[in-house]
């Protein structure tokens, strides 16, 4: 689809299943299950919706889903499906190799975010997109590499200390323009320095989510937030502010995680927010 004059895409790299538990944290099971119905197992699936951006002459590749590096048993824990293929699998379709990105954005550097950032052996890693300059937050970068007993299994180093030491991650301190169009602005709360992506062309916006809210579910409730969320009370004041600004723009909303809703719009209806669905392009 084009907003004004830039291209975009979303690129699926499959789905994985987690736990409700994790998805929706206080919110009891008798209300999200209005919105979602967990399997037999209490697992909801979550989309890896990767973004590719083509704008004004620079090829954009927002998030990499989980890559190749995983193991069978590593699949198999989180149920991985790729019923589209991979993320590198869309591109190809859409005419766009590794070797034509021009920069890689990490929204933060959770494995579900940034494991494709990399492939080949543990002991040489490569960066996949080899022409491409990566792009995140310096405070994700500290937080990621000093985890903590909670944040430790979500920050894999062969993701992006590799790119860091080879100076093809550049760490930046607050937002960010990326071209005329596109703009990396950080959106507080799942994590520290978690990131957002902003689209604006031809007096046309829009907002790729990340996990500022998993569901489309998440950006209408101001208090529904994740467990995996470090900052939960910073996320719902960044929520509130990013409802606001959707309201006033009518902006187009891409939610990275959301199997029902990867497309839509904020509308306000008697006081209470709803997203109204696109159809997935």
């Amino acid at each position: 689809m084009y907003l004004g004059s830039l291209e975009v895409h979303l690129v699926s790299d499959g789905v994985v299943w987690v736990d409700a538990g994790g998805l929706f944290g206080l919110v009891p099971r008798a209300l999200y299950s209005r919105y979602i119905q967990p399997d037999e197992h209490n697992r909801l699936p979550m989309a890896l919706t990767c973004l590719l951006l083509r704008s004004q002459g620079e090829t954009i590749v927002v998030d990499t889903g989980l890559g190749d590096k995983l193991s069978d048993k590593e699949k198999e824990v989180w149920g991985l499906q790729r019923p589209h293929g991979s993320l590198l699998e869309g591109l190809a379709r859409l005419g766009c190799a590794p070797e034509d990105v021009d920069l890689v954005v990490n929204t933060h550097l959770h494995w579900d975010h940034c494991g494709g950032n990399t492939h080949g052996p543990p002991e040489a890693l490569r960066p996949v997109f080899p022409r491409a300059e990566y792009l995140t937050q310096r405070l994700e970068y500290g937080d990621a590499i000093a985890p903590n007993e909670r944040t430790r299994a979500t920050y894999l180093a062969g993701n992006f200390a590799p790119l860091v030491n080879s100076g093809q991650m550049r760490l930046i301190d607050g937002d960010v323009r990326l071209t005329g169009e596109a703009r990396a602005v950080v959106t507080r709360g799942h994590t520290r320095a978690h990131m957002s992506v902003l689209i604006e062309s031809a007096g046309l916006h829009g907002l790729y989510v990340a996990d500022l809210a998993s569901y489309a579910v998440h950006f209408e409730k101001l208090a529904w937030v994740t467990a995996y969320d470090v900052e939960p009370l910073e996320t719902i004041e960044t929520k509130r502010r990013w409802q606001q600004w959707a309201l006033e723009r009518d902006a187009l909303l891409i939610f990275e995680h959301d199997t029902q809703t990867a497309l839509g719009r904020l509308k306000e209806f008697e006081g209470k927010m709803r997203v109204e669905r696109m159809a997935d392009l």
